[in-house]
């Protein structure tokens, strides 16, 4: 019995201690979030059911085409399907212009360190005599560089004959012969002016691909070529497969030619790579330049045209127009190319000058695609970049004596200003100096 009392007390006293701590917490709640309302309280705290959310307004037509540059252009498509042109101007775009600081241009010695180690062998020949070993290492050097098994047998032959007539003798002379071999050979003036309509013609599709294919032309500089004549607007196109850096390369050159004081516009022809026309748009803002774009998937060659046009009202005299990467083996990217080259040269376009963006990177492939983008749209001069990223320097010198293709810039970096002119003696001094 008296266990039973004690259950009853402790079971008692077990729920006055949870009553307790219950009220406790239903007051504290009531302090921090007030009295609860009753039914007519809620409804007309909430408002009255019926009440809607505004509707968004409806998105207005994505833009097709924009310029940036000193006035900012939005192309709209209107009522009619046509389209209609809304203007602001510089003071209410608000675009923010980076004016090109040139830099001092990087030199060939200091990037040129891989390609310098595939000679260092040859280096090593000074103060030294001529003997088979010579040879050999001359041969393997030459090769590794991908200077082409047709050019190094030629740079050997020659040698060979100028030390057996004692025209040369030890490793130095041997060493200098050769450096004036190259640069020989890479200031050959003997490559075609495609613009000018002066060269090779069927001898282009010869099997053996060499500069006797080519006939002699007055000589071209390396420079990039800007007809000065009132009403022309020039038209530079810039070709080439997917990955070598045509896009950058475009945004480099703008760079360049903005600094030199000329009006510049840039055409997004590559209309298939998503964000080629934001990378492009990107670097017209940096330097101050204008940019015409399509609509993604568009035609490049209305983009291009467009681009004249406009570069036409504006007063622009130089287009740079990007293209879409192709495989040079792709019959119908290849057609498509020739038809942005015919569309580029109605007037007041001109193009004056067709480079071709080759990654120095792949070597011998390199000539094959030169082969085919040249027979496509006549190649004025060549773009090499990645050059200092690569042991195969020598490719320059096969581009040139066998394809007869000059040179006009090599890319020495990653930097805004690595992109300089190619200038043969310095070259072939920073392999072999």
């Amino acid at each position: 019995m008296i266990a039973l009392w004690i259950a009853l007390a402790v079971v008692a006293a077990v729920m006055l201690v949870m009553g307790t701590f219950g009220y406790a917490r239903i007051v504290r709640r009531r302090h921090v979030r007030g009295p609860r309302l009753g039914p007519d309280v809620r409804g007309a705290a909430k408002g009255p059911r019926t009440a809607t959310r505004p509707r968004p307004a409806p998105p207005s037509p994505a833009p097709q085409e924009i310029v940036i540059g000193a006035e900012v252009e939005t192309l709209v498509a209107g009522p009619d399907g046509k389209a209609l042109v809304a203007e602001t101007p510089a003071a209410e775009a608000s675009v923010e212009v980076e004016v090109p600081v040139q830099v001092a241009a990087p030199t060939f010695r200091e990037r040129l360190g891989r390609t310098r180690g595939v000679f260092a062998g040859l280096r090593s020949l000074r103060g030294k005599g001529v003997d088979p070993a010579t040879w050999d290492e001359l041969e393997e050097s030459l090769l590794r560089a991908d200077v082409g098994v047709a050019t190094t047998d030629a740079l050997i032959e020659d040698l060979r004959r100028r030390v057996r007539q004692k025209e040369v003798s030890g490793g130095d002379q041997l060493v200098e012969a050769l450096e004036g071999d190259l640069v020989d050979l890479l200031s050959l003036e003997r490559h075609w002016d495609a613009v000018a309509g002066a060269g090779p013609g069927p001898a282009l599709g010869r099997e053996s691909g060499s500069a006797e294919g080519f006939e002699a032309t007055a000589p071209i500089s390396r420079d990039l070529r800007f007809d000065d004549e009132e009403g022309v607007v020039n038209v530079w196109l810039f070709v080439g497969v997917n990955g070598v850096g045509k896009t950058t390369t475009v945004g480099k050159v703008a760079r360049q030619q903005v600094a030199m004081g000329r009006s510049v516009l840039l055409a997004a022809g590559d209309t298939f790579r998503a964000a080629a026309g934001e990378q492009l748009a990107m670097w017209a803002e940096r330097v101050g330049a204008g940019v015409v774009r399509g609509a993604e998937g568009g035609d490049p060659s209305a983009v291009v045209f467009d681009a004249v046009q406009r570069a036409a009202a504006r007063g622009n005299a130089l287009v740079l127009a990007d293209t879409a990467g192709r495989l040079h083996t792709k019959v119908n990217l290849v057609e498509e190319l020739k038809k942005i080259r015919r569309v580029a040269e109605r007037p007041p376009g001109r193009v004056t000058e067709v480079l071709l963006v080759l990654d120095a990177t792949t070597g011998q492939n390199g000539l094959v695609q030169a082969r085919q983008f040249t027979e496509a749209v006549a190649v004025t001069g060549v773009v090499l970049t990645k050059l200092d990223g690569t042991a195969k320097g020598g490719i320059v010198v096969a581009i040139q004596k066998e394809l007869g293709l000059p040179v006009k810039l090599v890319g020495l970096g990653e930097g805004p200003d690595d992109l300089v002119r190619f200038d043969p003696a310095d070259f072939v001094g920073a392999l072999l100096g």
